[in-house]
This record gives C-alpha cells, structure tokens and sequence, in this order.
C-alpha cells in the first residue's frame, strides 16, 4: 500500500507535490475503508484512492508517475545501452534541465528479504529516483530506505550516489554481487532492475513486488485488445469462474461467459437472457467489453495484494457498477491482504460513494502546473458534508472553468 507520495518536475507536475494519505488518527473505520499503512501499525490510508479534477489538470500524470516508478524498477535494465529514460520533465526552459524526481512510502519487511509467508514484522519504506534531464536523461540518485522498528531511525537498504557509487546495508547482501554489479550497471537502468538480474534475490523480491502493481496507463493509456479478453479466460478457467460468478449479480443482460470451439480455435460466447444462441464478443457493448478486460486485472490484485492504477475506470463500466467494484477493495474478505486501487474519475456523483480519506484532487494553474490535494487537506471539512454538491459549487476547487 502506497500512504504517500513525492513528485516533481514530471509532464504538468512541476513544483514538488506531496500527497499524504495517512488519516486522521480519530478517523473512524466502520467500513472497511481504511487500512494499516504498515502490519502492526496504528497509521492507516486508504485502500481506494480516486482522483478529481477538470480535463488536463493532471490526473492521469499522477498516474503516469506511478506506473513510470513500477517500471523504472521492474524494467528499465531492458532500455538499450545509450538510450534515454522515457521520461518527460515539465515544459519550460527552466525545467527542462532541472531533474525530475519520485519518491514512494509504503510498507515492508522489517527484515529485508523476508516474505509474506515468513510471518515477518513490518516497518516503512521509502523508494526514492532522482533523474538527470537536459541532454543527459539518467539517473541520478536511487535509493531504497526503511525505518526499522526497533531504532525507529532512517536507515539505507541501498542507495547509488551521484557519481555511480552503490552502498548497502549488511542485510541487503551487496558484497557478492558488487563486482559484476560494477561491469552491468548503466546510466540508464535502475540499480534494483540491475541486481535482480544477477539474481540478488532482495532486488529480485523488490522487483516481483513492481510487476504485480498493474496498470492500464503508461506514457500513453493502454487499450487492452480482444485476444487480451480470450487469453485470460480461455487459458485461466478460474478466472472465467469468477466473472460468472460477478455476471449473474451484475444486470448486463449476460448470464453466462462460455468458451466455445471456433473455427480457429477456442472462442469466448456470451450467454444472453432471452437470447437463443450465444454471442461472439465482437458483438458486445463497449461498456461490456472494457469491463472484462479490467476484470483480471483487478482480481489479480485483489488476490495478492498489490495496487491497481487505472485511468479513467468511469469511462470503462457503468456508473452503478462503479461502487460494486470499490466495494471489492473495501471487503476484507474479497480483499485479504489490503490492496489498493488508484483511479481517475470525471464521473463526480462517485463522490457520493467516498469517505473523506479517499478523495484527491488536481488542479491547473494559468500556467500549466498540476497541484494535487487531497480532501483532507482543505480545512474545515466535515464528514457529513455532500462532497457532490460542494465540489460542483466550487468550494474545493477543481472543477473545470467553463466561459
């Protein structure tokens, strides 16, 4: 679970923003809605994040940011030798040579290494990537930190300086891995990236960690294709259990998914009410269809426990499906191990929906720059307030300036 974010110098995002998520520490939980931001810890954050905000004020760059940090973990030791990073800084000349910079807290093992299973104790985290822009585009500082309970106190679990060099704590286990580490390493990689691919098994952790995050939003929004739909049903009979399952609750006028031999192989049918014969997907709303496209993606993280970055989610299902699939992430049940949904929205009755903590807001200035807040930082608001009626009457700002 991400409690709380840093970014700067990132597409609109130019001057620093800090989104704090941590709630009130008389924040009352009768729903679910909240949970530890490490194990063991009194601090909680929410476990849906939605964004408001006008068209162009920088929703979906916040989530640019955190895809861009999963993959700058996960992946960026596949950018070519030479290559820039990906990576776009705010468009004027001042910020175009200044760096950009991420940083993440969220939560870890107490001791680096150990696993879910190992039952271990948790502390905070803190993933941290400082960028070089101009004619350079590199990195320029990484690091990983944590706060371990016994000492309370900032301590590296690995960190590369300005000028190449890696340092670790003990428990990382570095010392084995420095001198090939030194021959691979490069500008434009991360260090993490880097070591999982000698097989240091925490930065290999770190890095399965990255890849579960999912995402449909990178430099541009991913648009799943059909074959996308077919393989995670037809190859995951499981899968295609739970849909049904959620189908026959949810009125699409869809009683069944089943997979059907084609002319070229297995197909997927849809089993309508009233209908005779079933119906290729091709034939299906795009409502329909974009949500059984973000349905994997969804339940796969509801059942390891990582996060979801989806952009625009209201644009993808029904409004009154909306606050089924937030109850998903609410429901300890469904959601055991706490994960964690971030989503842009233009649709605002969902405000209706949301408890206090859950609610961010971006707003542009004249001159182009993003500012992010969350609801919990404008003052003096209640929680028995219509947050509906009062974000469309402009007391939070945010909304967009029409004439």
């Amino acid at each position: 679970m991400i409690y709380k974010i840093e970014i700067e110098n990132f597409y609109s995002i130019r001057d620093k923003q800090t989104l704090d998520l941590r709630a009130s520490a008389h924040a009352p939980d009768t729903t679910q809605r909240l949970a530890s931001c490490w194990q063991g810890s009194q601090e909680q954050a929410p476990k849906v994040v939605a964004l408001f905000g006008a068209n162009g004020s920088g929703k979906s760059n916040l989530l640019r940011a955190l895809s861009f940090v999963c993959w700058f973990v996960q992946l960026s030791f596949s950018i070519p030798l030479g290559a820039r990073i990906p990576n776009h800084p705010f468009n004027d000349r001042r910020s175009l040579g200044n760096p950009t910079r991420f940083a993440l807290w969220l939560s870890g093992p107490e001791k680096p290494g150990s696993t879910r299973q190992d039952d271990t104790a948790e502390c905070p985290y803190c993933y941290e990537l400082i960028l070089r822009n101009g004619n350079d585009g590199t990195v320029q500082r990484e690091g990983i930190f944590f706060w371990p309970t016994s000492t309370g106190r900032k301590t590296r679990l690995i960190e590369r300086l300005e000028d190449g060099t890696v340092k670790a704590a003990k428990d990382f286990g570095l010392s084995g891995y420095k001198r090939a580490l030194e021959k691979i390493l490069r500008p434009n990689a991360s260090v993490v990236s880097t070591l999982a691919q000698l097989n240091h098994p925490v930065a290999s952790q770190i890095v399965g960690a990255a890849g579960r995050c999912q995402s449909n939003i990178y430099i541009e929004k991913v648009e799943f294709s059909d074959d996308f739909v077919r393989e995670n049903y037809i190859d995951r009979p499981e899968m295609l259990r739970q849909l049904n399952q959620q189908i026959s609750r949810i009125d699409f006028g869809v009683r069944a998914l089943e997979v059907v031999p084609g002319k070229n192989g297995q197909q997927i049918m849809f089993r309508h009410q009233g209908l005779d014969s079933p119906m290729p997907l091709i034939y299906e709303s795009h409502g329909t269809r974009q949500f059984l496209k973000l349905f994997p993606l969804i339940t796969y993280v509801l059942s390891v426990g990582s996060i979801a970055i989806i952009d625009e989610l209201d644009a993808a299902v029904h409004p009154m499906l909306l606050p089924e699939i937030i109850g998903w992430f609410h429901d300890p049940v469904r959601n055991p191990h706490n994960a964690q949904l971030w989503m842009s929205c233009h649709n605002v009755s969902l405000l209706e929906e949301l408890s206090k903590e859950e609610i961010v807001f971006c707003e542009k200035d004249w001159q182009g720059r993003t500012e992010i807040y969350a609801l919990g930082d404008v003052k003096g608001v209640r929680r028995d307030e219509n947050y509906y009626k009062k974000y469309l009457g402009g007391v939070f700002g945010a909304v967009p300036r029409i004439g």
